[in-house]
């Protein structure tokens, strides 16, 4: 008897350890859009060299590099990662892939979300189908489209357990977004804002938040309202800032900016992983927390594009206002656990040097003010900040580093 009560306790561990073990397998994928700019003017170039997209098929390996909306824009998708140390070697391999193109065709690439000073009267649209039909519907607005972003991809669960998770996970959009912010100027002017992005995302229909949703039948439902209604084709033209991919079985984390650095990008990447094996396990556990009003998120998600690193958001928790250093701060230490099992502690560690030493917006800032006391005008110390910003987009993609 005392053999098999042990054999049933030994059986019992491994299902605990196989059910953990369940817990982490998460895949990831990460879309990032580029300007292509040229070196000289450090204006993006509204009608670049063709050659750039050729080259990058050819050399795309696992990879994916798509056509924007505008001429000027390059995607790239990383191929399907299986953790987040794969994730940051197939994201460098995708901006090394695509710095070399736009260097082989007399341009550089540039990852901010706005860029500094370009002109959105300027740009051309590319010839295609989908991108026609948006700008006939959404006229001026998709004309004032000049904007990039980076979508983060991650496959785990089932598609029920999927939507739970991502409907928890919209209490923490705004820290996400805040450490990513790199959209501070536009058309030559500094906004006041860190992310002046989510404010031009914001004049397209179906942005921002979604509403809370508890299975994948409560989506898919209101996906066919939409489409009983005519007023969608399918879920991809949903431009929330977080939802579920139509393509693929993941949820897509859209809200974040373009970060200039890949350390940046792969601690956004880190902490959304964590907090996605956290939350998972609370899921399973039927323990998730209770969600807040969706408009007091959404007064965070604008503290965190007006102030970026630098804000105090809303407390969900015990009310009043919090200083993002604290919240960071106390979301790093309760997600140690999860970023170990991870492999990415350094990576969520990093949150909190983002924090301390500023996000991409503030860094474009900072140069550009300190440019303007030493004599610069606007338009050189503008110029200024394009040159930073390339530098700091291949700072490190060299094989091997």
């Amino acid at each position: 008897m005392a053999f098999q009560r042990l054999r049933r306790l030994m059986s019992e561990g491994e299902d605990e350890e196989a059910e953990t073990q369940r817990d982490v397998d998460i895949t990831f994928g990460i879309e990032e859009e580029f300007w292509l700019v040229d070196p000289d003017s450090r204006d993006i170039i509204a009608d670049p060299d063709t050659g750039i997209f050729d080259w990058c098929e050819r050399n795309r390996g696992p990879h994916g590099f798509v056509h924007e909306l505008l001429r000027s824009q390059i995607e790239t998708n990383t191929r399907v990662c299986e953790s987040v140390a794969d994730l940051r070697g197939a994201l460098k391999e995708t901006r090394r892939i695509v710095a070399e193109a736009a260097s082989r065709h007399s341009a550089a690439i540039m990852a901010a979300s706005t860029h500094p000073f370009a002109a959105w009267e300027s740009q051309m649209t590319t010839p295609k189908e989908r991108y026609e039909r948006l700008t006939t519907t959404l006229q001026e607005s998709a004309r004032r489209l000049l904007v990039s972003g980076m979508h983060i991809h991650a496959g785990f669960g089932d598609a029920d357990s999927r939507i739970r998770v991502m409907t928890a996970m919209r209490r923490y959009l705004p820290l996400l977004h805040a450490i990513s912010t790199s959209s501070p100027f536009i058309a030559g002017r500094e906004t006041g804002y860190k992310s002046y992005r989510l404010t031009i995302m914001g004049a397209l229909p179906r942005t921002g938040l979604p509403g809370p949703l508890w299975s994948r039948a409560e989506f898919d439902q209101l996906v066919a309202e939409y489409q009983r209604m005519k007023l969608i084709g399918d879920g991809s033209e949903l431009w929330w800032d977080i939802r579920p991919s139509v393509r693929f079985p993941t949820i897509e984390l859209r809200i974040c900016d373009l970060c200039p650095r890949v350390d940046d990008a792969m601690c956004i990447a880190a902490l959304y992983a964590s907090l996605i094996r956290r939350l998972s396990r609370l899921d399973r556990e039927g323990e998730l927390p209770a969600e807040p009003p969706t408009e007091i998120i959404a007064e965070n998600r604008w503290l965190a594009q007006r102030y970026g690193a630098l804000g105090f958001h809303g407390d969900t928790r015990a009310g009043g206002r919090k200083d993002i250093d604290d919240s960071t701060a106390e979301l790093v230490e309760e997600l140690a656990a999860d970023a170990a099992a991870l492999g990415c502690e350094r990576e969520l560690q990093h949150a909190l040097a983002i924090i301390r030493e500023g996000t991409g917006a503030d860094r474009q800032i900072d140069l550009f003010r300190l440019r303007r006391v030493e004599g610069d005008t606007d338009a050189q110390a503008l110029r200024a900040v394009v040159d930073l910003v390339i530098e700091e987009t291949t700072e490190g993609i060299e094989e091997g580093s």
